[in-house]
C-alpha cells in the first residue's frame, strides 16, 4: 500500500515529464542547501541561475514554470534572496506584466482579421519567394506593434487550417465532412507527393514568419516583453526607442529579408519547396465556399477589428496610455461591439499568456538570487573596465550567446538590471548607459533566433499543433535558422560596434 502510495507521488510529480529529468530536479533541490553549506552563498548563487537556466533549455519537456519555481521557492526559503526583494523586482517591471496580460488578450480578439489577411497573401500570390517575402515581412510588422506570440498563432493557425482541408480531400472527403488529420492512413496514393510537398512548403512559410516576428519584434517596445522592461528603465516611449534602435534594427531587418528571397532562390537549408498547383485549387475552392458563407455580421467584426487595429497603432505610437492600458481598452472595444459578453468567452483569451507572466514573476526571484549574491558584478565590472567603444558589442555577444541556450526574456532582464544599476551609482555615463541598452535589446532578440529555446515565438511553434502536422522537429529548426543566424547575427554586431 505504501509502495503504490509512493509510486503516485512520483507519478503525479511534474506529471509526464521523463523520469530523469525528474530525477534532475530532485537532486537539485537536494543538492542547493549542502552547495550553501560547504561552498557560500556565491557559488550557490551561480548553481541556481544554471539551473534555472537549464530548466528554460528543457522547456519541452516540462514547462519551466514548475521546476523552476521550485528552485526560486528554495532560493527563497535559503535566504539567498528574499521575499520584498522578488516582490520589488515585480512592481519594477508592473507595465511589462499588463502589457502580457492585457495586450495579448486583446489581440486575441484580432485573430480574425490577421487570419484573414494571411488567407489571402497565401493565396493571391503565386510566386514562392514574392510569397516567402510577403509572410516574413507581414510577420515583422505586426510584431512591431502586436505581440510576436499572438502573431506565431495566427499563422499556426492558418497552417493548420489549410493543411487540414487539403488532407482531408487527400483522404477522399468533402469539406464538410468530419477528419482527423493527425494520421496519414488514410491518403489517397494519388495525393501522396503533392502532400509531402505541401508540408515543405508550409514549413518554408512556418520559419520564414517565425523570424520574422523577430524582426518585427525588436524594433518596438511592444515588440518583446523585455523591450518595454529595457523601455522602463531607460524611459523611452514609443517612438524614442524605435528612433534609438533604428540604427543597429534597420539594417538587420534589411538583411534578414535579404536572406529571406535568398533561401528560396539557392533552395538550401531546407527551403525552395513550392504549392503545388493540385493543393493551391483545392485551398483557392475552400476560401470561395468559406467567403460564400460569411454573413453580413461576420464582415461587421471584421470592420470592427480593422477600426481597433488602426487605433491600437495610433495609442501605441503616440503612447496615450501604458501599453497594457492600451490592450484593456482593445479587449472592452471588441468585445462590447462584436458582441463577446460572457465571462467564459473572454475568459479564452487570458489562457495564453497568463503561463508565460507566472514564469515572468518566476524569472524575478532568480534575478533577486542575482542582485543580492552580486552575481554579475565581476562580469559587469569586466566588461565596464574595456575601452567605451569595445563595451557595447561585448554585450551584444555575450547577450546574444546566452540567448541562444536560454531565455531571452530572462537574459535581459538581468543584464539591464545591473547596468541601471551601474548607471544610478554613477559608475557609467548617460550616454553609454544608452548605447548598452540598445546592445542587451538587439542581443537578445537578433541572435536568439538560433534554437527555439532562445525565442518564445519559437518554442510556441515548436510545441504547437503544426509542427508534428508537417515533420517541424528541433534540429530542423536549428539547421532552418541556421542562415538567419549567421547573417542578422554578424549585421547586428557590426551596426553595434561601428553605426551605433
Amino acid at each position: 500500500m505504501t509502495g503504490i502510495a509512493l509510486n503516485s507521488f512520483w507519478q503525479n510529480f511534474l506529471g509526464h515529464a521523463p523520469d530523469w529529468y525528474k530525477k534532475t530536479v530532485i537532486a537539485f533541490l537536494v543538492l542547493n542547501p549542502l552547495i550553501l553549506v560547504i561552498v557560500g552563498p556565491t557559488l550557490t548563487g551561480w548553481v541556481i541561475v544554471l539551473e534555472f537556466i537549464f530548466t528554460l533549455a528543457m522547456a519541452l519537456k516540462c514547462y519551466p514554470l514548475q521546476p523552476g519555481g521550485l528552485i526560486a521557492i528554495e532560493a527563497v526559503v535559503l535566504g539567498m534572496t528574499s521575499p520584498q526583494t522578488v516582490y520589488d523586482e515585480v512592481v519594477a517591471a508592473f507595465p511589462v506584466l499588463l502589457l502580457l496580460i492585457f495586450m495579448v488578450a486583446g489581440i486575441y480578439f484580432m485573430k480574425e482579421l490577421l487570419l484573414f489577411t494571411f488567407t489571402k497573401i497565401l493565396l493571391k500570390v503565386r510566386s514562392k519567394i514574392l510569397l516567402s517575402l510577403l509572410f516574413s515581412f507581414t510577420a515583422a510588422f505586426l510584431s512591431a506593434f502586436l505581440d510576436a506570440l499572438t502573431v506565431t498563432a495566427v499563422i499556426i493557425s492558418v497552417a493548420v487550417g489549410f493543411f487540414s482541408v487539403y488532407h482531408k480531400v487527400a483522404s477522399g472527403k468533402q469539406f464538410t465532412d468530419a477528419h482527423e488529420h493527425g494520421s496519414d492512413d488514410s491518403i489517397l496514393e494519388s495525393y501522396a507527393t503533392d502532400l509531402e510537398e505541401f508540408r515543405g512548403f508550409l514549413r518554408n512559410l512556418m520559419m520564414h514568419a517565425a523570424v520574422g516576428t523577430a524582426l518585427g519584434g525588436v524594433c518596438t517596445t511592444v515588440g518583446e516583453p523585455q523591450n518595454l522592461l529595457i523601455a522602463t528603465y531607460t524611459e523611452w516611449e514609443f517612438i524614442e526607442f524605435f528612433l534609438t534602435m533604428a540604427p543597429v534594427t534597420m539594417p538587420v531587418l534589411a538583411v534578414g529579408l535579404v536572406t529571406c528571397v535568398l533561401l528560396e532562390i539557392i533552395k538550401k537549408f531546407g527551403y525552395g519547396n513550392v504549392l503545388p498547383e493540385g493543393v493551391r485549387s483545392i485551398l483557392v475552392e475552400f476560401d470561395e465556399h468559406q467567403s460564400a458563407a460569411r454573413t453580413d455580421k461576420d464582415n461587421a467584426r471584421l470592420v470592427i477589428q480593422a477600426i481597433s487595429a488602426v487605433f491600437l497603432v495610433i495609442a501605441l505610437a503616440f503612447h496615450v496610455a501604458e501599453v497594457g492600458i492600451i490592450g484593456l481598452t482593445i479587449i472592452v472595444l471588441q468585445t462590447a461591439f462584436n458582441g463577446v459578453i460572457e465571462e467564459h468567452d473572454l475568459g479564452h483569451a487570458f489562457e495564453e499568456a497568463l503561463p508565460f507572466t507566472a514564469l515572468l514573476v518566476v524569472f524575478f526571484g532568480i534575478v533577486g538570487v542575482i542582485h543580492d549574491n552580486h552575481l554579475f558584478s565581476p562580469v559587469i565590472t569586466w566588461v565596464l573596465s574595456l575601452p567605451e567603444e569595445a563595451q557595447p558589442g561585448m554585450f551584444y555577444i555575450a547577450n546574444g550567446l546566452l540567448s541562444a541556450i536560454s531565455d531571452n526574456v530572462f537574459v535581459a532582464t538581468v543584464y539591464i538590471g545591473e547596468v541601471h544599476t551601474a548607471y544610478t551609482n554613477g559608475e557609467i555615463s548617460r550616454a553609454l548607459f544608452d548605447k548598452l541598452a540598445v546592445a542587451i535589446n538587439t542581443g537578445t532578440n537578433i541572435p536568439s533566433v538560433a534554437t527555439p529555446n532562445g525565442q518564445a515565438a519559437f518554442l510556441f511553434l515548436l510545441t504547437s499543433s503544426v509542427a508534428p502536422l508537417i515533420r517541424l522537429s528541433y534540429m530542423t529548426m536549428v539547421k532552418m535558422a541556421l542562415p538567419y543566424t549567421i547573417t542578422m547575427g554578424v549585421t547586428g554586431y557590426l551596426a553595434v560596434a561601428y553605426i551605433l
